[in-house]
């Protein structure tokens, strides 16, 4: 089956396959991670091959020690700084 994004976030289901499809909503773990913001265009090496970031893009070095670019609004929606979350978690 294939499911599409859109750029806008919505799912393109084909329409024979939307029935029985239940989703739950989620919330990311409260996990650390390490980042910094790149004023230059970059290429990292990832898990899934070499990506590309722009200048103002985040590289983030995931919970496995992953590297991977992260594009700056989504970063900005997704993570704040760790001296400023109000959470309550064990850092290793």
């Amino acid at each position: 089956m294939k499911i599409l994004v859109g750029k806008d976030g919505s799912l393109r289901v084909p329409e024979d396959k939307v029935d029985g499809f239940i989703f739950t909503e989620y919330v990311k773990r409260p996990i650390p991670i390490q980042a910094v913001q790149i004023n230059e265009e970059f290429e990292v090496e990832t898990l899934e091959g070499v990506m590309k970031g722009n200048a103002g893009d985040f590289l983030i070095i995931g919970i496995k020690g992953e590297p991977y670019p992260c594009k700056k609004e989504i970063f900005e929606e997704s993570y704040m700084p760790f001296r400023d979350a109000d959470i309550d978690v064990d850092v290793k």
